[in-house]
């Protein structure tokens, strides 16, 4: 705000402004208030709210004084706000002093000091706080009043204003020449806007433009992107009070240049048209304007406030009325600040005098629409505890409240360790009763053996080890996996997620409640989908990201290709789960990884046998070697080659060159060379007698796994025999990403990791290690948290000018100094880390911690941070960073951790060039030998036709089942979905949807398999066996990655699929389509809370088609979804929403007297197809 222009004398208040006070009021004031300053203001006792007399009375629609209350007497109230979350009214004054006041009643809320000298220029309300803007400073406080950042200006910075703009960012100008950007998540300036026009007192802001309004009399209009000027108004000589936007219009007020006499106030607001971008007929006033605000009711009316505190209401395009206007009682201050409720209903002044005036034009007035809870502190209970007896004989001394008087640990504070949850195991059936049992049905029978007392059953209580990779405690049945105890070891965010399957499927389970996040989980119903979260730690690594979508080779199982497309649809989901089938299903077909047993079995998965800790590391070798051979070959004009012809993008990321020598004892010493991808965690050997525990860093560890030395056997070309052979490695240059396995795989190694993480604490702690020897030592809860960290976020490594390798734990968050880069270190911090989770009852998982990047929250949240999260299948949460290094080995062991060189993408090319081109739906051969030309049912895409954005492509697919349907009955008889039938891809069919061959197909292939399928279901898919087999069938028979290529070259291109049903047919693809792009016939004829229709009773209804009679047939589908939407069309321009309605009551009404079976006759039509018989589309005939 400028007050450049205003009355002289307002800088001064002098002590006899209003005489002496009442003397007998006093006492009871507070002695930093001054007296004098009071007269004619009302004050109760307290000093908080001032009702206004009971003759008062509010007219509804005409604004009065509701309260006055007093901030500080005599301190000018220098900013006013009303809270845009809660019912409350802050206040700041000139002495950097804000106070806030609940409600109507003006119950003063909370009060304290926000800056030293410097007055209060705006205040502006958030989700989580209050902002506070001086002269250089920017503070943000909670509503109670505690610091949540303090962030300094520049030097010579003179702040007058602020806005709040998009993606929790904010922007701050003043008599300077620039505007900051500030994220308030970081609390850091991102950038500034050089200003053209120096001097931003006050900023607007609408959905098409920032507005600045300057101290030199211009208001400019602003991008709201670049902040550059797009437009400026000059609307007074003198200098500019105050403006304010709704709509189309912009209206202000301002100071005239008057020549020598200086500036006067200008009584002729000044209004724009944002529509035509000038000035229209300038609004005459009857008061001299400091400020002005819309208050849009019925009509945009402009409030119009003098410094004296008259107000008027007028038209910003008609003529002011003096019966509009009306008088604040500031007792002679003038008024220093005003604001308007976000509800439009209520009005604060504040004036020089320190007091606030509420006007409102509704007795029960509310500062917002919608406005949250306000939280208020407890009361004290101390005071209302009851009287004590003394001379009672049984009266408790524990009513006493007795405080805390020495720091020392209360009795009842128990470590952690000592209170561990060990719920009680069921004791095992008696073998007796197992031997002489009869099963009949799922019921077993058998005689009591009497040797336990009945309805009693004896436990025993034993101390249980958890043996690591062994689950002998599985129930049997999955249903029982679900019920939770009440002692329960694993946190419920580790557990492994199952889906909740209901009729609906997968449509009505809430995916949200375990995923707030914009970024995409996994399935985990799939086979081998125990690697979900190794794929979301290869998605998170920006350069994997980027390679493996612009990869594209001919192979038709490619890992590399797979992964592409898998990332592609991570990338365009918002929060959506997507499946990894397709990347799943190459995964299965590489013999090496079945070679090195990574394909486990359906009971292995189900049961928990499996050694998911040893698995998945021998995951992590096999797929950055199988990545690191897929994009180094080069096959076809298609192959992408993003390295050069003799190092992969996986080499250079992930690659460290090794030197292996063996030295043998006869001396002669042999070197090798090898490229490197991971490494192998090694530890000490540890004498079982020697209690003394040893401390290592983590780096010493490390550091010794990485250059290892080791004795074997081995072959000696100098003896001709196998001898004793020392084998050493060294490496000669360090990687950009340093991938460990950890190898925790007995107790042994588990108990390494467990001794090492609480001698750290203890050490942290200082406590000696003969303290912790002593037997029933335990620790503090204090050290409780980081009794479990071993490994530490940040790591320095060099290697020195002799090849030697250093290796150093380093604080997160300091950098190397010059020299020190200069000799080659680096820091890397910890990015993944992937812990295998021991859990009896469910058979283990895998979780992955993962630090995502800047890049990605930029792309799904519009925010620029970094932060660690839990992927655990589709869960995904926020977490520590400390719990991502923390390894509780009791359930908690860890498998596999990354370490990154600190700004190490920056030396990648990260842009995606889309592989996919139009060539994919050009004519191809087909798989089949038998196929001929004869046979054909679609003619392919022209290069003149090929599809652009917004066409319309006919779209079904038919499936066959590889995995039958796993189900259990409960026990009051309703059926449990355990694990969904596994279905493939068959056939796809895509129809031109406009032109002058619409409804002719362009693609209609039929998908090749390898793997076993157990059902056709050829009544609904009509497949027949023999018609996916190359060396019989007779159609066109291609691979489902040709088939891919072809629709993910569709959804790239932006054309819209209509079809029945498509959810289901791009979740089996394994495609994610934007809703944007699909048009679903089941949803096009649906009302809500009914059930959907099937394809066959819309066409007989609407078309009068009979479909589907025998087999389904994907062609005939598509063209008839087809017809349903131009039918829809029709139906839809002809009445309008309400016409519709009535249309599909019909349908619902028809549905229910047929039962929803289309009738056999042939001489019954639908009586909805809406008179005339849809024309249908040409038959092919090839």
């Amino acid at each position: 705000m400028n007050f450049e222009g205003l009355d002289p004398g307002m800088g001064e208040y002098p002590p006899s402004l209003h005489g002496t006070l009442d003397a007998g009021l006093e006492p009871s004031m507070d002695p930093h208030l001054n007296p004098t300053l009071l007269q004619g203001v009302e004050l109760d006792v307290d000093g908080l709210a001032v009702p206004v007399p009971e003759q008062v009375h509010l007219m509804e629609g005409m604004f009065s004084e509701l309260h006055t209350v007093v901030s500080e007497v005599g301190i000018p109230v220098t900013a006013t706000h009303f809270d845009l979350q809660e019912e409350m009214l802050w206040i700041g004054n000139h002495r950097g002093h804000v106070s806030s006041f609940f409600g109507p009643t003006m119950g003063r809320y909370s009060s304290f000091q926000v800056h030293a000298s410097d007055d209060i220029r705006q205040i502006h309300s958030l989700e989580t706080g209050v902002l506070f803007l001086s002269k250089t400073n920017l503070k943000c406080f909670t509503r109670g009043g505690l610091v949540m950042f303090d962030y300094p200006l520049d030097e010579g910075a003179d702040m007058h204003s602020l806005i709040t703009t998009e993606n929790n960012t904010m922007l701050m100008g003043g008599l300077q020449n620039y505007v900051s950007e500030v994220d308030l998540n970081t609390v850091q300036e991102t950038q500034k806007f050089t200003l053209e026009v120096p001097g931003v007192a006050i900023m607007r802001q609408t959905s098409r433009y920032f507005f600045c309004g300057h101290t030199s009399g211009k208001v400019t209009l602003r991008d709201l992107r670049t902040f550059k000027t797009e437009h400026e108004f000059d609307a007074f000589s003198g200098s500019l009070s105050d403006f304010d936007v709704h709509g189309n219009l912009l209206a202000a007020c301002g100071f005239s240049s008057r020549g020598l006499n200086g500036l006067a106030c200008d009584r002729f607001l000044m209004v724009y048209d944002l529509r035509m971008m000038r000035a229209v007929t300038p609004l005459q006033v009857h008061v001299d304007p400091l400020f002005l605000r819309f208050i849009p009711t019925y009509t945009s009316r402009l409030a119009i406030i003098s410094q004296t505190g008259q107000c008027q209401f007028c038209e910003p395009t008609g003529l002011a009325n003096m019966a509009d206007i009306f008088h604040v009682n500031t007792v002679g201050q003038l008024l220093m600040s005003f604001d308007v409720s976000s509800s439009k209903q209520a009005l604060s002044f504040g004036d020089s005098g320190g007091c606030v005036h509420l006007w409102s034009d509704a007795p029960e007035v509310s500062y917002n629409d919608y406005s949250r809870e306000t939280e208020f502190g407890l009361p004290c209970l101390v005071d209302s505890l009851p009287q004590l007896d003394w001379n009672h004989d049984l009266l408790p001394l524990a009513l006493i409240p007795t405080p805390l008087t020495s720091s020392e640990p209360l009795l009842s504070d128990w470590p952690s360790a000592l209170v561990t949850p060990s719920p009680r195991r069921a004791p095992p059936v008696d073998p007796e009763i197992l031997r002489t049992m009869k099963t009949v049905g799922f019921i077993g029978y058998a005689a009591n053996p009497r040797t336990r007392p009945r309805n009693q059953v004896p436990y025993k209580i034993k101390d249980v080890e958890l043996e690591y990779d062994n689950y002998n405690q599985i129930p049997e049945s999955p249903i029982g996996r679900d019920e939770e105890p009440h002692l329960y070891m694993v946190p419920k965010k580790f557990r492994k997620v199952t889906i909740k399957y209901s009729k609906l499927g997968l449509e009505d389970f809430d995916f949200k409640h375990y995923n707030r996040t914009l970024f995409a989980g996994l399935e985990p119903h799939i086979p081998n989908a125990y690697c979900n979260c190794m794929i979301q730690v290869l998605y998170f690594l920006e350069p994997i990201r980027c390679l493996v979508q612009n990869h594209l080779c001919q192979k038709e199982f490619c890992l590399a290709c797979e992964l592409g497309f898998l990332f592609h649809m991570l990338d365009l989901s918002r929060g959506d789960p997507c499946q990894a089938s397709n990347f799943l299903r190459a995964f299965r077909t590489i013999p090496e990884a079945s070679a090195l047993g990574l394909i486990l079995a359906d009971s292995d998965e189900q049961t928990g046998k499996a050694r998911l800790g040893r698995l998945i590391q021998s995951w992590n070798r096999f797929i950055l070697t199988q990545l690191h051979q897929e994009t180094q070959e080069q096959e076809g004009p298609q192959a992408y080659r993003g390295a050069s012809s003799s190092e992969s993008a996986i080499g250079k990321l992930f690659g460290c060159e090794v030197e292996n020598s063996s030295l043998c004892r006869c001396g002669k010493e042999t070197v090798r060379s090898s490229l490197s991808l991971l490494f192998t965690m090694h530890y000490p050997e540890h004498n079982a007698q020697d209690k003394t525990l040893k401390e290592y860093e983590f780096a010493e560890i490390l550091k010794r796994s990485i250059c290892l030395e080791q004795s074997t056997q081995a072959w000696c070309e100098n003896c001709e025999k196998y001898q004793p052979t020392v084998q050493t490695r060294n490496i000669r240059c360090l990687p950009d990403v340093l991938v460990i396995n950890c190898e925790v795989n007995s107790t042994k190694e588990a108990e390494f990791w467990k001794v090492q993480a609480e001698v750290r604490a203890l050490r942290k702690f200082g406590v000696s290690e003969e303290t912790c020897n002593m037997d029933g030592f335990t620790f503090d809860t204090r050290a409780e948290d980081l009794r479990h960290v071993w490994i530490p976020l940040t790591l320095r490594m060099s290697i020195s000018k002799n090849q030697g390798l250093e290796v150093s734990s380093w604080p997160e968050a300091e950098e190397l100094s010059a020299p020190e880069e200069e000799d080659g270190a680096f820091l890397y911090d910890l990015v993944v880390t992937v812990p295998h989770v021991l859990d009896a009852r469910a058979g283990g998982n895998l979780v992955a911690h993962i630090k995502v990047g800047e890049t990605y929250h930029q792309r799904k949240e519009g925010v620029t941070h970094q932060q660690w999260y839990l992927f655990n299948d589709f869960l995904i949460e926020p977490v520590d960073k400390t719990e991502a290094a923390q390894f509780d080995m009791s359930w908690k062991v860890p498998a596999i951790l990354y370490y990154a060189k600190r700004n190490y993408h920056t030396k990648y090319d990260l842009r995606i060039k889309n592989p996919i081109d139009a060539s994919v739906l050009l004519t191809e051969a087909s798989l089949a030998r038998k196929q001929r030309k004869s046979h054909a049912t679609f003619i392919p895409l022209m290069v003149s036709e090929m599809p652009q954005a917004g066409d319309l492509v006919g779209l079904d697919a038919e499936f066959v089942t590889l995995n039958q349907e796993e189900a259990e009955l409960r026990s009051d008889g309703t059926k449990s979905t355990i694990k969904p039938s596994q279905m493939s891809v068959a056939r796809i069919t895509c129809v031109r949807g406009q032109g002058p061959n619409e409804g002719v197909p362009f693609i209609d292939d039929y998908i090749s398999t390898q793997e076993q399928v157990v059902d056709y279901l050829t009544q609904y898919s009509g497949i027949k066996p023999g018609d996916l087999d190359a060396k019989i069938s007779s159609k066109h028979l291609t691979t489902l990655k040709s088939t891919y290529l072809k629709l993910r070259f569709l959804i790239d291109t932006g054309v819209r699929f209509v079809g029945h049903g498509l959810q289901k047919d791009f979740r089996v693809i394994n495609l994610l389509v934007l809703k944007d792009q699909v048009v679903d016939t089941v949803y096009l004829f649906h009302l809500p809370r009914k059930r959907m229709i099937s394809l066959r009773f819309l066409a007989w209804y609407f078309l009068e088609l009979n479909i589907q009679g025998e087999t389904h047939d994907s062609i005939e589908d598509a063209r008839t979804a087809l017809q349903l939407y131009r039918k829809f069309l029709n139906l839809s321009r002809g009445g309008g929403n309400d016409e519709m309605r009535k249309v599909l009551k019909g349908l619902y009404e028809k549905g229910r007297q047929l039962d929803w079976k289309v009738p056999e006759s042939e001489g019954e039509d639908g009586p909805g197809g809406g008179g005339e018989r849809a024309s249908g589309f040409p038959v092919l005939g090839l």
